[in-house]
């Protein structure tokens, strides 16, 4: 766990210096950038001096990693007096309600039809289930999201908008539902395939030989022996998850971090950009040790 540990953090720190450097050593000046061609040298020799341009790199190297241990990255340019860190942690809060929902919901129903796609409940119609994972995996969540959307929201009328201030937690769930759907296919397909390479496990025999149903061998025992890959891939869709949290919370207008990104890019408002950028770099490594600390509480080889 220690040295996972310090590969987690080793990893932040390449994430944050990559971030430092592309901001710092791309084309173009970045004070005429967030104050635009209209600004005087005075003001733009004002703006450098403030976020350090005018200091040489290796210094601002020093002191970029010495805020990032303190989760320092300076003020908003864009709000004054307020911290950058601060508007991040504001918009982590709605980001990982939809995130959190959207990893339980898809990780419940990926896991069901996998089970569902093994067993002996469907017959001949695992083929059609197996062809569907196929296809929702395949398909881009903005090529769907909107069309469910217009169906439920508003040519239906039976979910709100995920939108709509109003919507409340109904409308939280609603946005979930749709970030979880490639995120279930996901599960389902790898799932599927782990659970067909255990089908013939001797204690599977056991399990039914002795009297335990198809569910009770499947869930109670199968499952725990094939949690590895299925756990594994909850992880990693984390990036993907995380990129589908920003398409839904611009399509949507919803707060988050997602948003947040946009939004200081657009404005040019690089302590909160670098700041964001990072949070979600934290986010990704954070999800990657939680899923191998679970798959070693649930599969006791991976502790052996």
């Amino acid at each position: 766990m220690a040295w996972r540990g310090a590969e987690a953090v080793a990893l932040l720190v390449v994430l944050a210096s990559l971030v430092f450097l592309a901001l710092r050593t791309l084309p173009g000046d970045p004070a005429a950038l967030i104050l635009g061609d209209q600004a005087s040298a005075a003001e733009l020799s004002a703006l450098r001096a403030r976020l350090g341009f005018d200091r040489p790199l290796y210094v601002q190297y020093a002191h970029y990693l010495r805020g990032l241990l303190t989760l320092d990255f300076g003020d908003s340019l864009r709000r004054p007096g307020v911290r950058a860190a601060a508007r991040v942690f504001e918009a982590l809060g709605p980001t990982g309600e939809l995130a959190g929902l959207a990893v339980a919901m898809g990780s419940v129903v990926g896991i069901t039809s996998a089970v569902l796609a093994v067993g002996p409940w469907l017959g001949a119609g695992r083929r059609h289930v197996e062809r569907a994972f196929v296809v929702v995996a395949s398909t881009p969540l903005l090529a769907f999201a909107p069309l469910l959307t217009y169906v439920f929201a508003v040519r239906w009328r039976v979910l709100p908008l995920p939108g709509d201030p109003d919507a409340g937690f109904l409308g939280l769930v609603f946005a979930s539902a749709l970030l979880a759907v490639p995120l279930s296919a996901h599960v389902a397909r790898i799932g599927r395939a782990a659970l067909q390479d255990v089908s013939g496990a001797p204690f599977l025999t056991v399990v039914r030989a002795k009297g335990g149903s198809f569910a009770r061998a499947w869930f109670l025992h199968g499952l725990p022996a094939t949690s590895g890959p299925i756990v594994t891939t909850i992880g990693t869709q984390l990036g993907a998850l995380l990129g589908g949290a920003v398409v839904l919370e611009r399509l949507f207008e919803r707060p988050g971090l997602g948003t947040l990104i946009l939004e200081s890019y657009a404005s040019r408002d690089l302590p909160v950009l670098e700041a964001s950028v990072v949070a979600a770099g934290s986010l990704f490594v954070a999800t990657q040790a939680i899923a191998g600390a679970v798959h070693a509480a649930i599969d006791p080889r991976v502790r052996s």
